[in-house]
């Protein structure tokens, strides 16, 4: 393996070095996918572990610095230099012929732009599985733990497309550099179906937003903002849920009561 390069604090890089979480991450679905997404493999730390499970193999990468490392154990035509942020998902699956394949998606997310990657995520159907590690916060609401008021928009959506649950916790020293947070690794299964299609995602996502803006306050106060007086009442008798809660004592199904009667 090559010397690592600096780690580049505006693109949230932290290169993991921890062999328990890189073995834990790598074995996750190996066996259930037809093939294999790393989204920022950076200097290939998981990628030698993935090169060597035999499924068809691609990488996504922002920084071009990497591109020694990543040649080592990919192929060439499967290094994919671009910011994931923009990429275009409806041609890569077009051009490679992976319609209908199963998809195991893996990344170490950066902190910076780990809940805009996830939610890009959920929308592609053929990304069946997922391995994922976000800072700790941020990943513990995609998945139900055991504590109250825990409901948010971002775990409405996960739980919505996926079975999450929690596969690692990681500690900052396994990482260089550390940084100042701990993380979590999660995985994901797709559901066969989902309560709101994909199709739906643009409304269910503005209205998880809405829904949560302000998830101390009263729903009634936060959704009488940008929706009409009588639909919101209506909406309320017809689901039996009071406009005084708050949005973070909600349950899975009042989110979804809610959304199918308002939208």
């Amino acid at each position: 393996m090559k010397k690592l390069p600096f780690a580049n604090k505006d693109l949230g890089q932290h290169f993991l070095r921890d062999q328990k979480v890189i073995k834990g991450i790598t074995s996750d679905w190996q066996e259930e996918c037809d093939v294999i997404i790393e989204v920022g493999p950076g200097p290939a730390i998981l990628t030698k572990s993935l090169s060597e499970i035999d499924k068809p193999y691609f990488v996504i990468e922002k920084d071009e610095r990497f591109k020694e490392h990543l040649k080592e154990f990919v192929k060439e035509d499967n290094i994919i230099f671009t910011d994931a942020l923009k990429f275009d998902w409806d041609k890569f699956l077009k051009d490679h012929k992976l319609r209908g394949k199963k998809l195991w998606l893996v990344s170490n997310l950066p902190y910076n732009v780990g809940t805009i990657l996830f939610t890009q995520f959920l929308r592609i159907p053929e990304i069946q599985y997922m391995s994922l590690m976000f800072q700790k916060e941020v990943g513990e609401k995609t998945y139900f733990r055991e504590t109250k008021n825990q409901m948010n928009g971002l775990l409405f959506l996960s739980n919505n497309y996926f079975e999450p649950k929690l596969l690692l916790k990681v500690a900052p020293g396994s990482f260089t550099p550390p940084p100042k947070v701990d993380s979590v690794v999660v995985s994901y299964i797709r559901k066969n179906e989902s309560d709101v299609s994909v199709t739906e995602f643009k409304a269910l996502n503005s209205f998880t937003r809405l829904l949560f803006s302000q998830k101390r306050k009263q729903i009634g106060s936060v959704l009488k903002s940008q929706i009409d007086k009588e639909i919101l009442e209506t909406a309320f008798e017809k689901t039996n849920i009071s406009r005084q809660v708050r949005a973070e004592t909600l349950s899975y199904e009042e989110v979804l009561k809610l959304f199918r009667a308002l939208i």
